[in-house]
């Protein structure tokens, strides 16, 4: 299983840095774009992307030696369909479909590494939503077939399970409480049931202690719910996919507001998929029909948007994006499915050489 897994990847990572590299003249300086552009006053900065291990793990003259005495190809891992994406202090997890696995970009650490591949408890059958525990890094993965969500350590060794068949139909999302307290995951229930559900959790014993909504159009309930976020004053936002709006509720599950609509003008929805809440209470969207990402305030005014449809793997373009999440320092991640990576914006107002990805080197790669 571990050999066609690296198979897998390091194929799927080759492909796509052939891509990648086609559409970066190597010869040109790069000038990382700013959003809004300019005259407007820049408020993010593309800063980077995750395609493969070897962002954030060096070539070491061994693995060279290796590749130049056995004739093998690159032994970079990529990601065959990433789908959310949560962060820790500079390190960033993923979840593959395909793969059946999350994947660890650990920038401080210099390392890469897959989470779930293992037989046992803590072994993925499909990975989609993701979330992090801020104040000590104990990650959260929702398991779509599994119906639970398993509970890992910052590096990956299984802890626990939430939810349960008895429980949880199609979890597709879990979101963490600002004191690491509650779980609140999403059901997504399906065309066939009624059963599309908000669920909080006590994040430690798994009890479950709330069930919010189920499907229609009123306020508080759902129809085809698929990502959830939670902000910092612990207010939660939910997708609500089949009705193209987010919804939100106080930390008690009392519903408390909405905003969106289906349409085509800034501000409503085609497709959302991922939502994210950055520490300052702002919203982000991602719609995967606009190809790009909306950004509201806490009432759900739009902010800015970012990001357009394109072809050529170019920063803040995007084909099939899905998950997004914003870090400890303020800056957005990205998933895109189709690029098979996870583009990085920094607030304009954050110095390069600050947070957690300081050390990273800004580059078209």
């Amino acid at each position: 299983m571990t050999k066609k897994i690296s198979l897998v990847f390091a194929i799927g990572g080759a492909l796509f840095l052939l891509i990648s590299c086609a559409s970066v003249d190597r010869n040109v300086e790069f000038e990382p774009p700013v959003f809004p552009p300019p005259p407007e006053q820049p408020r993010y900065i593309w800063e980077r992307q995750f395609v493969s291990s070897g962002d954030v793990k060096e070539t070491t003259a061994m693995d060279r030696f290796r590749q130049i005495a056995t004739g093998s190809a690159s032994t970079l891992q990529g990601m065959n369909k990433p789908w959310d994406v949560a962060v820790f202090q500079g390190r960033i997890y993923v979840t593959d479909t395909v793969a059946r696995l999350v994947v660890l970009f650990d920038v401080p650490g210099r390392d890469f590494k897959v989470i779930g591949t293992d037989a046992g408890p803590g072994q993925i059958v499909k990975p989609t939503g993701i979330s992090v525990n801020k104040n000590d890094g104990t990650l959260y993965v929702a398991d779509v077939t599994a119906q639970r969500i398993i509970v890992y350590d910052k590096d990956g060794n299984y802890l626990r399970a939430l939810g349960g068949s008895s429980i949880l139909r199609r979890p597709t999302d879990v979101a963490i409480s600002p004191d690491g307290l509650t779980a609140w995951v999403i059901d997504n229930g399906g065309v066939d049931t009624q059963n599309h559900h908000l669920l909080k959790f006590d994040a430690i014993t798994g009890e479950l202690l709330k069930t919010i909504g189920t499907r229609g159009r009123s306020e508080g309930d759902f129809n085809l719910p698929l990502q959830v976020a939670a902000g910092p004053d612990g207010t939660v936002y939910v997708v609500d996919g089949g009705n193209f709006r987010v919804e939100a509720f106080n930390p008690d599950g009392t519903f408390k507001l909405t905003f969106g609509a289906i349409g085509t003008r800034s501000g409503q929805f085609s497709r959302p998929k991922g939502i994210a809440v950055d520490p300052h209470g702002n919203v982000y969207v991602v719609d995967s029909s606009f190809s790009n990402f909306q950004i509201f305030d806490p009432e759900g005014k739009l902010l800015l948007f970012i990001g357009q449809n394109g072809f050529k793997g170019e920063p803040a373009t995007y084909v099939l994006p899905t998950g997004i999440a914003s870090d400890e320092d303020g800056r957005i991640y990205v998933v895109d499915q189709f690029y098979r990576r996870v583009e990085v914006f920094r607030p304009a107002d954050l110095p390069a050489d600050q947070g957690y990805l300081s050390s990273v080197k800004v580059s078209a790669k």
